[in-house]
């Protein structure tokens, strides 16, 4: 839309943006005669003047830019001694910016404009999380989890380092990242639903950490509640849902064509899964969850478990590769069956990565990972077994299978 070939939506961005900032603004800066300077109407005309500086050309809007920087610096020098943040003049500056970007992408300019005015919003929220929520060991994590990803990932090398060509220190390295990512959004969910919401939602989200381990502290929470043991055998299979969601995103991103081949089992094995937590959930709905949540982590990811991720996707890798070539397609099931004990996920990444460069058949692959997820079964059920004690075990154990059959079946229907 536009108007002499003046881009209106441009200026219609810049309006609401700058209006919609400045309301955030004018909300926050009080009544007293200390507010601060820049309100609703500061912030507009801020917007605007990015805007026309920028429709008549980079001297204009030079010009209109060391006006925005003056006039906040002549700002900050009344209201710094009431209030020494700088908050409200870099916004201003930004919203300068923003009104010119708006001229030449006005969504992306729009989009910035409402990011921007939520985090202006979140002080509260914010101050709250880094002051009282956060803790020290949080922020280790943090940082460390950036350094992983933004210092370590780009420099190391990107090519197979193995005379099978199938070790690629960066890939490698990816997935110790995504661990600990994963690790960390299944903390903070923990951390945010907390234990009054009961079992059940504690057992998906602590699914996506481990589904091995949730299965194992269920059987801790059924062994000390026995009242508890219906929910948390509940709680437990519904970690199942989320192994089934991951190893889907595993192959979207590493295997497209083998996850079409496997969709229908996954699908069978996620559906029989939460079929089956749900009849659990109905026999426990007279049941008292107001002290059997699950305790929340104390970290959010462990390195070392990341790193042993990583290990065990890459021996998986060598040792199926090498099976492979020596031995041919039983070398490969062997490699899933003994990578499936320790962990699914790893396996999927060595299967679905070997699919995907053709070094094995799409129809071994399937049974490999077929072979890994059933196997992986049985190192659930022995944490089941030595969590909960004998009933919670045995009612795991029949969920278990049930769910193992539903994945066998719809893979050799399909």
């Amino acid at each position: 839309m536009e108007f002499d070939g003046i881009p209106l939506s441009g200026f219609l961005a810049a309006l609401g943006g700058g209006l919609l900032v400045g309301i955030e603004r004018e909300r926050s800066k009080g009544e007293s005669p200390e507010r601060a300077a820049a309100g609703v109407r500061t912030f507009t005309l801020a917007a605007l003047a990015g805007a026309v500086g920028a429709l008549l050309g980079p001297v204009a809007l030079a010009l209109a830019g060391l006006a925005v920087i003056a006039l906040v610096f002549a700002g900050y020098q009344v209201s710094r001694h009431d209030d020494p943040g700088l908050t409200t003049e870099l916004a201003l500056v930004l919203v300068f910016l923003l009104g010119a970007e708006a001229m030449q992408a006005a969504q992306f300019a729009a989009a910035l404009f409402v990011l921007l005015a939520v985090l202006l919003a979140s002080k509260q929220a914010l101050h709250r999380f880094t002051r009282q929520v956060l803790s020290n060991a949080e922020l280790a994590d943090l940082l460390l989890l950036a350094a992983s990803a933004l210092i370590v990932l780009p420099l190391l090398p990107d090519q197979a380092i193995d005379p099978f060509n199938v070790l690629n220190p960066r890939k490698l390295w990816l997935l110790v990242v995504l661990v600990m990512a994963i690790n960390a959004a299944g903390y903070i969910a923990l951390r945010i639903v907390g234990g009054g919401r009961g079992l059940l939602l504690a057992g998906l989200l602590g699914g996506f950490v481990s589904s091995t381990a949730t299965i194992g502290g269920m059987g801790q929470r059924a062994r000390a509640l026995p009242a508890l043991r219906r929910s948390a055998v509940a709680g437990a299979l519904l970690s199942n849902v989320a192994t089934v969601i991951q190893l889907a995103l595993i192959l979207a991103a590493l295997a497209p064509a083998l996850l079409r081949a496997f969709a229908p089992a996954l699908v069978a094995a996620g559906v029989v899964a939460a079929l089956v937590a749900l009849a659990f959930a109905l026999r426990a709905r007279n049941e008292r969850h107001d002290d059997g949540s699950m305790p929340a982590a104390t970290r959010p990811f462990d390195l070392r478990h990341a790193l042993l991720f990583a290990t065990i996707v890459g021996v998986a890798l060598l040792l199926s590769a090498a099976l492979n070539a020596w031995i041919g397609a039983g070398g490969v099931f062997a490699a899933a069956a003994a990578s499936g004990l320790a962990d699914v996920h790893a396996a999927a990444v060595s299967i679905g990565q070997l699919a995907a460069t053709a070094t094995i058949p799409l129809a071994d692959a399937r049974l490999a990972l077929a072979v890994a997820f059933v196997t992986n079964s049985v190192m659930k059920c022995v944490a089941a077994l030595g969590g909960g004690g004998a009933d919670y075990a045995r009612a795991l154990v029949g969920g278990v299978l049930l769910i193992d059959v539903a994945l066998v079946a719809a893979l050799w229907l399909s």
